[in-house]
């Protein structure tokens, strides 16, 4: 009997207190092809696609979270909550397979959990960067674009607080990031400055593969710059 990728997890509502189910994915059910310069996985056909499935969403009152949601709730999160969310939610349930539009909600349905709770910058990155691999999956490059964009933002707004170091996040991986996603929105400027900055730091140490990527998205990134210097030169 072939065993099926899912499974079934049982979640009490952090916000609630309800219980509700989602799926999950078996590690070994996930086959990664190949991965994109942002981390973007494509799928081997057949595998399931795990990161659809990361945001787990109420049925009963429409709070999203991941698991790295902080459990906290300051003082005054769960009225807004109740307000801006649960007030607006019709109760349907996430706990069946995704499609790329559901995994889309789902996320952004946590995105604005996280944005009413506060959490991480370096969480909501995470958030909107996945968004924006799901509509490179749909074709939708607009959508695409608009959030490489606001990942950004929460990227740069993590590097400039030091809040990733909470989610155990190296340094040079956000710097990564930085310079990617400016690379990706034709930042030029900003993207040579992220790039340079983890080549410079090689010497300390962490993570070596980041710093090979950084070396050859830093060489794409000049070879733009000197094409574009090259036009307006002539």
């Amino acid at each position: 009997m072939e065993i099926s990728p899912y499974y079934e997890k049982k979640f009490d509502c952090p916000h609630c207190k309800t219980a509700f189910k989602s799926l999950k994915i078996r590690k070994n059910a996930v086959r990664i092809d190949a991965t994109d310069t942002d981390f973007y996985p494509t799928y081997k056909e057949g595998s399931a696609k795990g990161y659809y499935y990361n945001v787990f969403v109420c049925e009963h009152c429409g709070y999203s979270f991941t698991e790295d949601f902080s459990p906290y709730f300051a003082p005054g999160v769960q009225q807004k909550l109740t307000e801006q969310v649960c007030a607006h939610w019709t109760p349907h349930h996430f706990k069946g397979e995704r499609t790329a539009h559901e995994a889309i909600q789902a996320y952004k349905l946590a995105f604005l959990c996280g944005t009413i709770k506060q959490e991480r910058h370096i969480i909501l990155a995470g958030l909107l960067l996945r968004i924006a691999w799901l509509y490179r999956e749909l074709g939708n490059k607009p959508q695409e674009i608009r959030f490489l964009r606001l990942s950004l933002a929460q990227y740069n707004e993590s590097y400039s607080t030091g809040d990733y170091e909470k989610l155990n996040m190296s340094e040079m991986r956000v710097l990564y990031m930085i310079g990617e996603l400016a690379f990706r929105l034709d930042d030029i400027e900003q993207a040579t400055r992220y790039f340079s900055r983890i080549i410079e730091r090689q010497s300390l140490g962490g993570d070596a593969k980041i710093v090979d990527m950084a070396k050859e998205r830093w060489e794409c990134v000049r070879a733009i710059r000197e094409e574009r210097r090259a036009h307006i030169q002539a």
